[in-house]
Order: C-alpha cells, then structure tokens, then sequence
C-alpha cells in the first residue's frame, strides 16, 4: 500500500487508541453508579472532576482537620434535641473526606477559605464571613482549605438528638 493510503488509517488508530488510554483514565475506580459517575463528568467545571469519588491517593497524606467542642446545650424549645457548637481548624491544605451529619449543621468561616462540595452541588470557596447549610443526612462530599500556607478555620452549629451526638457519621 501507497504511504498516503497509510497515513489517514495510522492516524485513526493512533486517535482510537487515544480515546481507549483515555477511556480507561476515566473509569472510576471504585464502585459507583453510572448516575453518579455521568453527573461527576458532565458537572466538572468549577469543581474537581470526580470529586464524588473517594479521595485521591495524595488526599491521605493531606493533614487532617481539627475539632474542638465549644458547647453542647439542650434545646428546651424542641424536646429531646441539643445544639452543638464546635470550632475546626483546616491547617494549610486539610482535608476533610466524605461523611454525613445526622443532624441540620450551619458553618461559619472565620478565617481563611474552606472549599466544600455538598452531593448534587458545585464545589465552593467559601471566605471569612460567609456561611452554609447542610441538611440532615446530606453526603458531604469533601472539605478542604486549598491555601499552601494559611490556615483556615470554621465555626459549626448542629442541631443534634440528646447529649450533642453523634455529629459526624463516616462513609
């Protein structure tokens, strides 16, 4: 065969074998839905892709977020309810992995900037100042200070059963 002939078949092999590498890049690695996986895929712009996923490799050995019981009071308004009260510290590039709160939980940040991604949601900065809501139940997708240097801390307000707990439930 003539050399001109070859050159549009070399190129489309090298592109479908581009598209399969980069097929196989993508598959999620753990075990998810096609929703999910479709959603993450379609919705990455603003956020990382697949931040629904479990956390990268390197997401380990990121330093871990720091949690400090400030108050636990009894609601007397709404038997058999309490609100917590505690204050995270995010050190330079924290991270924080999946989890749920079993009850309504409002944030605070106080310093610095906390990145956070609630299941179904973009991915946000949020700055010093500025709050947000999760509702009961809620996947927590991730929480991270994304600034190398400075740390970043928020003040949680959760509205729990008795006896302030439990506050976070694991994945």
């Amino acid at each position: 065969m003539s050399a001109p002939f070859l050159a549009p078949r070399r190129a489309a092999a090298l592109a479908t074998l581009g598209l399969a590498a980069g097929w196989l890049l993508l598959v999620p690695a753990a075990p998810r839905s096609a929703v999910q996986w479709f959603d993450d895929l379609c919705s990455s712009l603003g956020r990382p892709m697949f931040a629904s996923a479990p956390a990268p490799a390197g997401a380990a050995a990121r330093p871990a977020t720091v949690v400090k019981r400030l108050s636990c009071e009894p609601l007397s308004n709404a038997p058999g309810k309490s609100q917590t009260t505690v204050l995270v510290e995010f050190p330079p590039l924290a991270y924080s992995p999946a989890h749920r709160h079993p009850g309504s939980v409002t944030a605070v940040v106080i310093e610095g900037t906390i990145r956070s991604q609630l299941q179904g949601t973009p991915a946000a900065d949020y700055q010093a100042g500025q709050s947000f809501f999760e509702p009961p139940g809620t996947l927590h997708v991730f929480a991270e200070n994304p600034d190398p240097s400075r740390t970043a801390k928020l003040i949680a307000f959760f509205v729990t059963d008795e006896n302030c707990g439990p506050l976070v439930v694991y994945e």
